[in-house]
Parts: structure tokens; sequence; C-alpha cells
């Protein structure tokens, strides 16, 4: 709501971001994230937002509350509140699935680990006089070696991320 609200009404007013950014005195990747909804504005710099948008704060917020309320900083404080409680929600909730890929990621790996460790590379045994079986050889033996050079190396990662993004109590 708000993220959109600014965009729109930046657009409209015929500004880039990098010219709201020098108008506001921040960086031109602080407005891209207001956009985008990744931050929002503390409720002084979403004063003067409005201010240089022209526009009062109650429209950048999506609601046509009357602007002669005593108390409009304490309602935008809380609505920054809102907004700020529900971007760490979504925080928590991309670090708890990024965690469980991880953690799915390291189970495949021992899985494939396993399962080649098992068979120990059936395709030697094959008769190679049929090409296509000797394509098909070619391309197993082809997936174990770089199997066997790169799943090392991801598993290393995938569990240095896993303590990473683990719950911090």
């Amino acid at each position: 709501m708000l993220n959109e609200n600014i965009k729109a009404i930046r657009k409209s007013k015929g500004l880039s971001q990098e010219e709201l950014a020098i108008k506001l005195n921040v960086v031109r990747q602080t407005i891209s994230k207001w956009e985008q909804g990744l931050s929002v504005p503390d409720s002084d710099m979403l004063i003067s937002l409005a201010e240089v948008l022209e526009t009062p704060v109650s429209t950048l917020l999506g609601e046509t509350v009357p602007e002669s309320k005593a108390d409009d900083l304490q309602v935008i404080s809380e609505k920054l509140e809102i907004i700020n409680l529900q971007l760490a929600q979504r925080k928590t909730t991309r670090r708890k699935v990024f965690h469980w890929f991880l953690i799915s990621l390291c189970i495949v790996i021992v899985m494939i680990s396993v399962f080649l460790i098992t068979f120990n590379s059936p395709y030697l045994d094959w008769d190679t006089s049929d090409p296509e079986r000797v394509v098909v050889g070619v391309a197993l033996h082809t997936f174990e070696w770089l199997f066997v050079r790169i799943a090392p190396i991801i598993l290393i990662g995938a569990i240095v991320g896993i303590f990473l993004t683990r719950r911090k109590a």
C-alpha cells in the first residue's frame, strides 16, 4: 500500500527515484527499497516525503483521513509499526524457508552419495558394444565425476548456511 502509493505519486509528479532521493537527502537505493516494500520511511521522513511530493501523509498511507487531527504523528507511528512488523514477519518466513531448503539439500546430497556408494558404478560392467548404452554410461560416469567433486563443497556450504539461518533464541 505505502510502497505503491510512493511510486505512483512520484511518477505522477514526474520525478525519478534519483531526483526524489536528492530532494529528501537520501540515496536512490532507499527510495527503491521503499517502493519495493523492503523497508519503510520513519515518521519524520514520511512527513518530509509528503512535503516533497506535495501530498498529505494520509494519502501516502492509503487513507482519506482529515488532516486536522492532532494525533496524526501517533497514527502514522502506529501504521509504520504495523508495516515494520509485517516486514519482520516476511523476513523471518524467508529465513525459515531458506533454512529448510538447505536442510533438504543436505539430505538429497547424502541420499545420492549413499546411492552411488551402494551401487558402485554398475555401468562399468555393461556390454559396450551398443553405442547408445555407451553414451548412457558416459553420462552416468560424468554425473558421478562432477557429483564427487562438487557435492562436498555444496554440502559444506549448506551446513554453514543451516547454522547461519537457524533461529536465534
